[in-house]
């Protein structure tokens, strides 16, 4: 069993830990999670991602896999067995252009664009983010339902955060109730993320 055993050390206001547990559910897979706490990080964590010591660290059978663009196509290729619950395209071609919207939305759009903004330039990060999501819908997700189509998959995965964390666009995206059951409270969001962009913005820290 514990080869088998697969662990998510994550946080509970994480965007990216989320993603990974939406793949987790949608493939089935059952796992434990473990709770960080940033302030007093775990010794595990700190061993299994030395370099970043960050989350999500995804632990398969005591082998650690991070950062969470390479934990959702780990979860893709590890459990692939059932065609049902692909969450990439079979053709090479579509497989091809997922991945470059997952890695567009990586360089494109970022919680912290927004966390330190200031009032300055707060206009100029809205109006480059609102040009991003722009050309998203209409050049990748025009009038389908999902990214892929019909099917939920990994781009979705990876642009899911969108529809709760920014709610202002949360029509851009469709989301099945396994997303939308897995979310953190929005008051608590909203309280911690205030409390981080204070922190981040602080003239100490600049």
């Amino acid at each position: 069993m514990e080869e088998s055993k697969v662990i998510v050390h994550g946080f509970w206001a994480s965007a990216y830990v989320y993603r990974v547990i939406w793949a987790l559910k949608l493939k089935g897979v059952k796992y434990d999670y473990i709770e960080e706490d940033f302030s007093n990080k775990s010794q595990s964590l700190l061993e299994y991602n030395p370099v970043h010591k960050k989350v999500p660290v995804l632990v398969h059978g005591g082998r650690p896999v991070v950062e969470s663009s390479v934990i959702l196509e780990y979860i893709e290729e590890t459990w692939s067995d059932d065609p049902l619950t692909s969450l990439l395209p079979s053709d090479a071609y579509e497989r091809s252009v997922a991945r470059f919207l997952i890695d567009f939305g990586q360089q494109s759009l970022t919680l912290f664009a927004f966390f330190l903004s200031s009032d300055e330039n707060k206009e100029t990060t809205s109006k480059k983010a609102r040009e991003t999501l722009e050309i998203i819908q209409d050049q990748a997700l025009g009038g389908k339902k999902f990214f892929g189509g019909n099917r939920l998959g990994l781009v979705d995965l990876s642009y899911g955060w969108l529809a709760h964390w920014l709610e202002s666009i949360q029509e851009l995206v469709g989301v099945k109730p396994v997303i939308k059951d897995n979310l953190p409270d929005s008051k608590a969001l909203l309280e911690h993320s205030t409390r981080q962009r204070k922190k981040f913005t602080s003239p100490k820290n600049n």
